[in-house]
Formats: structure tokens, sequence, C-alpha cells
């Protein structure tokens, strides 16, 4: 690759970079200004730093509510996405049995059906079984919900690891659930944690299920929460409010990905090997 390409490839990142970062520094600036600030002068830097604007938001807006349900919904989920997925994927990635394939295609079958899907008649199901509204319900609909690309992700690491760690352990006394917790787990943990952070963002960010299965304010989670401050704030006019409760909402997946996005990149590039 010559020289010029090289200026050219690196010119358009930088241009793609500025377009997707712009409107997040943009939005930091924002949620520290006053609402006359913002209406007057939207592109300049505040003339002052205004904390206060995020105090509203976690009082007036409810926002602090909203983060804690999210964080149930979110740690529960994870829990019980992870207690499934794994032993799922461990058996289907390294056992050969009566059924195997059918399983395997079974799960990827449900790569295709996202959960908007399915929304209607999954809201009248647990309307009957009297499920709706509950935190509880709404973390286990999102732990079966993503079970499917889960395993998908997590059966192309697993076929990445030698036999010979398993035969080692069966030699030493080990028992399949022995094996998975003492041998497996530890030199999957890239995989696994690859799945949590894909599992984190999807848990987060979800919308439509929270609208329409929770109905008490006091139970919405950030997305649903947030849009409602949204139309609430468009005509109380604290824009400096919806600024500060967009920054609180992005903060989270902002550090996490920082965090583990070396982890996140190894483990999509070792569970690519025999995917």
């Amino acid at each position: 690759m010559g020289k010029v390409s090289k200026i050219v490839i690196r010119l358009f990142l930088i241009l793609i970079t500025i377009w997707f970062v712009y409107p997040i520094i943009w939005n930091v600036f924002a949620s520290l200004k006053t609402n006359t600030e913002i209406l007057e002068s939207p592109w300049s830097l505040p003339t002052s730093l205004h904390f206060e604007n995020f105090v509203r938001a976690f009082t007036k807006a409810h926002m602090g509510e909203y983060i804690f349900n999210s964080i149930f919904v979110t740690v529960f989920s994870m829990i019980l996405m992870l207690i499934i997925t794994i032993p799922t994927a461990y058996a289907i990635a390294r056992f050969n049995f009566f059924g195997k394939k059918f399983l395997h295609n079974f799960y990827m079958a449900g790569l295709f059906i996202e959960p908007l899907y399915i929304l209607v008649p999954l809201f009248m199901l647990m309307s009957d079984m009297h499920m709706l509204d509950n935190l509880f319900w709404l973390s286990v609909v999102y732990a079966v919900g993503h079970v499917p690309f889960s395993v998908y992700l997590l059966i192309g690491f697993l076929k990445t690891i030698p036999k010979e760690y398993e035969e080692s352990a069966s030699i030493d006394g080990c028992g399949y659930f022995s094996t998975l917790i003492r041998i497996i787990l530890p030199i999957a943990k890239p995989g696994i944690l690859t799945v949590v952070i894909f599992q984190f963002f999807a848990f987060w960010n979800e919308y439509a299920l929270a609208l329409v299965l929770i109905q008490t304010d006091a139970k919405k989670t950030i997305p649903v929460g947030l849009a409602n401050l949204m139309e609430v704030q468009r005509f109380a006019t604290d824009w400096g409010a919806l600024f500060a409760a967009l920054v609180i909402v992005l903060v989270p997946t902002i550090v996490l990905y920082a965090l583990t996005q070396k982890k996140l990149t190894e483990g999509m590039t070792m569970g690519g090997i025999k995917g």
C-alpha cells in the first residue's frame, strides 16, 4: 500500500471518528450549560459548569430510580443467561450425543427470532400468567431471548480449547461438572467476557420490551425513563437536565467498552478460529 493510500485512509478514519465522537462531546458540554446558553449559543463552550443539571436529572427526573432498575435487570439477566448458556454451549461444543445436530440447529434458529417479532403473543401470555409490570420476569425474558446468540458465540470459542485438558482432568478423577468448573471456565474467560460485554449493551439499552412489559413509572428502566424524560422536558424546557440524563446513560457503556475493548477483540478473534 502506497504512502498516498495510507494518508487517504487515515484522513477517512479521522473524519469518521469526528463524525461519531463530536455529538457525544457536544452533549457533555450541553449538560453543563444553562437553558439560556443552550438555546442562544448551542455551539459554544459553557461559560461556567452547571453540575446542578445532574442533580435535577437524578432527583426531579428520577434517573436514580431508572438506573437502579436497569442495574437490577442487567445483572440478574446476565447471571441467568450465563447459567443457561455456559453448560449448553459446553455440551454442544465438546460432546457427541444423539440429537446434538438438532439441538445446535435449534439454538441457531433462535438467532433469527427477534423479541419484537413475538411481542404481541409474549405480552398476551405474560398478561394471562400475571407476569407483567415485574422486573424479575422482564429479566427472565431478556435472559432467555439472548441465549441463542450467547450460545453461538461461546460454542465457537469452546471449540478452540484442546481436548487434552479434559483428558488430563478425567485421569485425575474429575467428572463433567468438575471439569467444566475447574478447567474449562478459567480457560474460557475471554469468550465468556465477550458474551458478557455484548449482552450488557443489549440489556442496558433495550427499549421495546421494557416499554411494553413494564407499566409502573417507578419500575421503568433507563431507556424508557429517558424517552419519557425527553417528552416531559420538551415542554418543561429544562434542557440542561435532559442532556445531563443523556450523559448519565452514556457513561456506563463508554467506560465498560474502554476498559474491556482489548479483551473483547481477543475474545472475538479466538472464538472465530473454529466458529
